[in-house]
This record gives C-alpha cells, sequence and structure tokens, in this order.
C-alpha cells in the first residue's frame, strides 16, 4: 500500500509498504481521509516538543506513518474487537488519537487521555498513523461509529472538534459568562461551536482573518474581532463595565496570544490552554497570581468529548463544507503540509488515500 513515512524533521516520504496485518482483538481499516493538525506541522518542522533538546526527550519514534486524525471503514476484526467496540466490517469508524496502556496510574484511575507510554497514532511505531491506504486499531483502542453520510473528510473532523470540546469542558462555562476564543482554525472553531452551545451571554471570536470569523459567526460566534483592526481589550471592556472576560480559550498557537488572554480576563477569571506551541513562551507570572488570581488550566486531546463531536458533526449544525476546504490526494501530502503552514487559503486540509 502506499504511506506518507516520517523519517525525521522535514523527512517525509511517499512509500510501498506491506499493508499491516491486525492482531487479536485488534481491526484492519482502510483510511478514507486523514486531516493534516498543526501538530503534525509542528512535528515536520522538529518542534522540540516532537524531537526533543536538552530539556526534554524525543516525543516521535520514526520511522514511522503520521496521521491522527482520520475516519475509515473496518475490513477485518475479530469476533473479541466485535464485541468490545459494537462495530462490524464494513462500518465506518473514527479511533480517539491516544491508544490507552489502561494499566498506568492514569489508566487506572480513568484518566486515559494522560496515559503514561502515551502512544498518539502517528508518533510511535508500535501505533502507525493514517497517512496510508490502511492501518491497525490495536486491541487497546477506542472506537466509536460515525454516520455513512457523512463525506469522509467530514467525519475525519471529529478529532480535532473533540480536542475543542474538552478545552470548553475544562472551562465550566456559565450562563452569563463572557467567553473569548482566541483563533479560528479548526481548534478554535470547534470551540467556539461548543462554548455557544453553553449558551453563554458572549461568544468573541478573535482572528486575523476575516474570512475566518464569518466562519466563527456561522459555529455560533455573537461578536467577531478582527485584532489587525479591533481593539479586544476595548469591546471587551465596554461589554463588562471594564471587569473583563469570564472565560479566554487559547486555540492559535500564537506565543502572543498567552499575554493577550491574561490581560483581557477579569480578576478570578479561567485560562484554557489548547495549543502546541513551536517555542516557549514567556508571560508575566505576577497577572496570573498577585494580579487577577486566575486559574490556569491545560487540555490535551478529547477525552470524553468524541460522541458529542460526533452528534455535532452529524447535526448539520456547522457549516462543515467550508471548514474542511481542501481534500488533497495521499501523494500530494506535501502540498498538503504547505497549505496548513500558509494558512491563508485553507482551514482544514485533509488527505485522501487511493
Amino acid at each position: 500500500m502506499q504511506a506518507v513515512v516520517c523519517h525525521g524533521p522535514q523527512d517525509y516520504r511517499l512509500e510501498e509498504v506491506p499493508v499491516p496485518a491486525p492482531p487479536p482483538g485488534g481491526a484492519l481499516v482502510r483510511v478514507e481521509a486523514v486531516g493534516i493538525c498543526a501538530s503534525d506541522l509542528k512535528c515536520y518542522h522538529g518542534a522540540a516538543k516532537f524531537w526533543g533538546d536538552d530539556s526534554r526527550a524525543a516525543y516521535t519514534e520514526s520511522p514511522v506513518i503520521p496521521g491522527h486524525e482520520f475516519a475509515g471503514r473496518i475490513i477485518a476484526l475479530d469476533d473479541a474487537a466485535r464485541e468490545r467496540w459494537g462495530v462490524d466490517t464494513g462500518d465506518r469508524v473514527v479511533s480517539e488519537q491516544i491508544v490507552p496502556c489502561w494499566q498506568c496510574r492514569y489508566c487506572a484511575r480513568g484518566q486515559y487521555w494522560m496515559c503514561a507510554p502515551h502512544e498518539l497514532y502517528g508518533f510511535k511505531r508500535r501505533t502507525p498513523g493514517a497517512m496510508a491506504s490502511y492501518m491497525v486499531f490495536p486491541p487497546e483502542a477506542l472506537v466509536h461509529r460515525v454516520s455513512d453520510t457523512l463525506p469522509p473528510a467530514h467525519a475525519a473532523f471529529v478529532e480535532p472538534l473533540s480536542c475543542a470540546l474538552h478545552a470548553v469542558e475544562r472551562a465550566n462555562i456559565r450562563f452569563d459568562d463572557v467567553v473569548v476564543v482566541a483563533g479560528c482554525g479548526p481548534i478554535g472553531l470547534g470551540m467556539v461551536a461548543g462554548a455557544a452551545a453553553k449558551f453563554p451571554a458572549h461568544v468573541i471570536a478573535l482572528d486575523v482573518s476575516d474570512r475566518k470569523l464569518e466562519l466563527a459567526a456561522k459555529c455560533g460566534a455573537d461578536i467577531t474581532l478582527n485584532i489587525s483592526r479591533d481593539d479586544p481589550q476595548h469591546v471587551v471592556g465596554q461589554l463588562t463595565d471594564g471587569y473583563g472576560a469570564d472565560v479566554y480559550l487559547e486555540g492559535t498557537g500564537h506565543p502572543s496570544a498567552v499575554p493577550q488572554g491574561l490581560n483581557l480576563l477579569r480578576k478570578l477569571g479561567t485560562f484554557v490552554e489548547y495549543s502546541v506551541f513551536k517555542e516557549d513562551v514567556t508571560v508575566d507570572w505576577s497577572i496570573i497570581s498577585d494580579d487577577k488570581e486566575l486559574d490556569v488550566l491545560g487540555a490535551h486531546l478529547g477525552p470524553h468529548c468524541w460522541p458529542a463531536a460526533i452528534r455535532m458533526v452529524e447535526s448539520g449544525r456547522l457549516p462543515m463544507d467550508e471548514i474542511c476546504t481542501h481534500q488533497l490526494p495521499l501523494a500530494d501530502f506535501q502540498a498538503g503540509l504547505d497549505l496548513v503552514a500558509d494558512g491563508t487559503e485553507s482551514i482544514k486540509v485533509s488527505l485522501i488515500p487511493e
């Protein structure tokens, strides 16, 4: 089969590799679509988070097939897998991006998304990803069925949407909150949709692209601000009698969005960080402590949010045709990476294996 194989930073190659064989209790899946995530791009460009530096160990093992947001159809599985997942051959499925060990401290406590071995599809050799014609779901995987009526790229969008919804859950949004979402890429648009579903007083979307802000409005933002022209500090101040926003969700991955959020929040506000940064971010921590006593929360993956994400995509309430802007053949993976890197023409770029 054809597969994109990561051999190291900026060394991704289209190769012919054997079709994998599923282990006992696992499944063989024909990949229908695989999205290119911003973290895929950062891995491609050699970010220390993925390849290590003096302060951290390498996370990515190479060679490995990338791709952790995907949808496909089950080609083969045994009775154990059929009973565990409640699926059968021919079903369209997605699998959560992490394959938990189910043995470590976190898994034992039900916190599987923080599993200590932390084997994500597409980064570890034991769990090759979906930039290929076929992939394997190990028996430890978490698997969900998705509607046959969705276009493949829409079905694959369940993964980033689940991540966005987890960030929204972490924020504990209340009905009278003013919520600010920074960034209107795939994660940010999902945050907007999830926050709007909580029905707060306002959902304010920030970006530098008018096109993305128009999409944010369609996803549920009632106020959109282009920070290259508009002053979010002034607008938020007017809405809140000068107090500041209640919740700030960071989904840009740009270092400047962090101090922006700390300054926009009121005292005792909530900051939720989701992005993966290419480089270290420095802020004045006294804003968090002495000035405002903020709750600063991280969010990772999409635990317990996949069923909701599936329902949201299947409901038709999101402008999925406008979110899933580009579907390219697997052989054009480099063009896909370049589109994501450019960021001006695309929202969600997906690869479609033959």
